[in-house]
């Protein structure tokens, strides 16, 4: 099963933690496909604010024009830019003008607007790691589904500062809705320094110095760190490994069995602290659970995992061994 449905009692005990209460979901990609984002607009009822970096996905595209056909609300913020120009988005934009879709477009205040979320009826929030194209659903993905509260608000605010060109500070002090440039880079190096055993990061590429420096160090204290993807020169005593036998496009991390973030900023400078990033932090066991899983099932196939696994069998066959030798030489002592 790869969609985590999970409705969980509202709840403000520190056992549950960070997106504790209310709804969790967890969107697995490939496995899900289009249809959870088909079914989340076919069920908005009043509201759908959605912010776009890349899309390609034709039945998306006209799920949300029957939607806003049938009087629901639609706002889509469209990056100014993506890494493939700027044709298609604003093609995009005519079409979703046509069809009566509020369109605002990202100003220049950062880099790049890379983010990919989507806000329902100003109750759910989607938070992904992979845009609204057939490349990114084909490819090791993840989305992230709540309704907490202080999420949602939070991720309005920043959807309208956006869309206003206006500034966005903070209000969540519990960190769950993380952001860049406002305060991804203080949230995740605190994920990462409360690492105690465990420590698995989904990453393109690793390349910030305190980012580095802090997974070193946990390293050192004894945590099992590993990574798909990449990491910088300055990581190179990391367990990384590249994800074999499909394109990963996702940003995340597993602490302890216990966390995890989804996001879509790396742990690379410019996506902390120059670009506008969005993801999120959450403790909903079930889910944790899952990506951990999934995460465990990729690493298995890969090369450093087979050499592991290669390494303890024979060190349980040489223990054997020695257990058998020590049981002759007793029965020859008697």
């Amino acid at each position: 099963m790869t969609r985590c449905q999970v409705r969980t009692a509202v709840s403000h005990t520190a056992e549950v933690g960070v997106l504790g209460g209310g709804f969790v979901e967890l969107i697995v990609q490939p496995a899900d496909g289009m249809k959870p984002l088909l079914e989340t607009v076919t069920a908005a009822q009043k509201s759908i604010d959605i912010v776009i970096f890349r899309f390609d996905l034709m039945p998306m595209e006209k799920a949300l024009e029957a939607a806003a056909s049938r009087g629901v609300v639609i706002r889509a913020l469209i990056a100014r830019e993506s890494s493939q120009g700027d044709k298609r988005l604003r093609q995009l934009e005519m079409r979703m003008l046509e069809k009566g879709i509020i369109v605002a477009r990202t100003g220049d205040a950062f880099v790049r607007y890379h983010g990919k979320m989507m806000i329902v009826d100003r109750q759910e929030l989607h938070v992904y790691g992979f845009n609204y194209t057939s490349l990114d659903l084909k490819s090791r993905s993840f989305g992230i589904v709540t309704k907490d509260r202080k999420a949602v608000m939070e991720a309005l605010r920043v959807f309208e500062a956006d869309t206003l060109r206006q500034d966005y500070e903070p209000q969540d002090e519990e960190g769950s809705f993380v952001v860049s440039p406002e305060n991804a880079r203080e949230e995740l190096a605190t994920f990462i320094k409360r690492a105690k055993k465990q420590l698995l990061i989904y990453d393109p590429k690793v390349t910030d110095l305190q980012m580095i420096r802090l997974i070193n160090q946990r390293i050192k204290a004894g945590v099992d760190v590993r990574v798909l993807g990449k990491v910088g020169k300055r990581g190179s005593g990391m367990r990384v490994q590249k994800l074999p036998g499909i394109r990963m496009h996702v940003r995340a991390m597993i602490r302890d069995g216990e966390a995890a973030f989804v996001g879509s900023q790396s742990l690379r400078a410019l996506e902390l602290d120059a670009r506008r990033e969005v993801g999120l932090i959450v403790k909903e066991l079930k889910t944790v659970k899952r990506l951990l899983e999934v995460f465990e099932e990729d690493w298995s196939k890969t090369d450093l995992a087979a050499k592991e696994a290669k390494e303890v069998k024979k060190e349980i066959k040489e223990q054997k061994k020695l257990s058998a030798h020590s049981e002759v030489a007793e029965v020859a002592a008697r």
